[in-house]
């Protein structure tokens, strides 16, 4: 089940070697091992200094992982290729999140959550009570839609679900669950949603000068460069 989830992953994000990848709310860093394997240089934060610690016990030297609030992360803008968001702290406004997540990424952005009208989100919730110290998140595919559209109106988005079945009816009922068509199914009980952003605001850490012209793998401004506006 977990490896179905990580396949929609990696079917709407495509994550490639090399990008600088950021999990908010990253847990025992699951999904940092998953991307780091990818290629990417992750980084991981977390509310929980405890669970940090498992995820640095976890992870090592091989991902970077700091404390930080959700709605305020301490990172600059348009730092990341990569945010993900997956299963969102119910006690944090969701669009606050969102809004965060698209201000530092310079590249495209994951959301994942628990289909609330799913007849099989039993796993789902259970597995996010993991990561949100609590009652779990839950939503639907119209709603996390109205909140990506309310922060960018014009953004492309892709999405899909996945985990089908009941929990109890796994591994056995996988050969079923894989051939289910998932890009645009709402019945899913974990559903993921991927879009890109277009920077839109100027990043100034150093002096400008030389840095402002600096430029990253792929064409991206380097980190502490000045970033020019969209448009200009």
């Amino acid at each position: 089940m977990d490896r179905r989830e990580k396949e929609l992953i990696q079917r709407l994000l495509k994550p490639m070697d090399g990008e600088r990848l950021l999990d908010v709310g990253c847990g025992a860093g699951n999904y940092l091992r998953f991307f780091r394997r990818k290629g990417c240089s992750v980084t991981g934060t977390d509310q929980s200094e405890h669970i940090l610690d498992m995820a640095r016990e976890k992870l090592g030297e091989r991902a970077d992982l700091c404390p930080g609030d959700y709605e305020d992360l301490p990172f600059s803008d348009n730092e990341f290729d990569i945010v993900t968001l997956i299963f969102p702290n119910p006690a944090c406004n969701l669009q606050n999140m969102i809004n965060e997540a698209i201000r530092v990424c310079r590249g495209r952005i994951f959301l994942g959550t628990i289909n609330r009208y799913s007849p099989a989100s039993a796993y789902g919730m259970k597995k996010a009570a993991l990561y949100s110290y609590g009652s779990p998140h839950t939503s639907s595919i119209p709603e996390m839609i109205r909140l990506i559209r309310s922060a960018l109106s014009n953004t492309t988005i892709k999405w899909g679900s996945v985990l089908f079945f009941p929990p109890g009816r796994y591994p056995g009922i996988s050969f079923f669950e894989e051939r289910i068509p998932v890009m645009k199914n709402p019945f899913g009980s974990f559903i993921g949603l991927a879009f890109p952003v277009t920077y839109n605001r100027i990043t100034i850490q150093d002096p400008l000068g030389e840095a402002s012209e600096a430029k990253a793998a792929g064409g991206y401004p380097a980190p502490g460069a000045a970033r020019r506006r969209t448009g200009e």
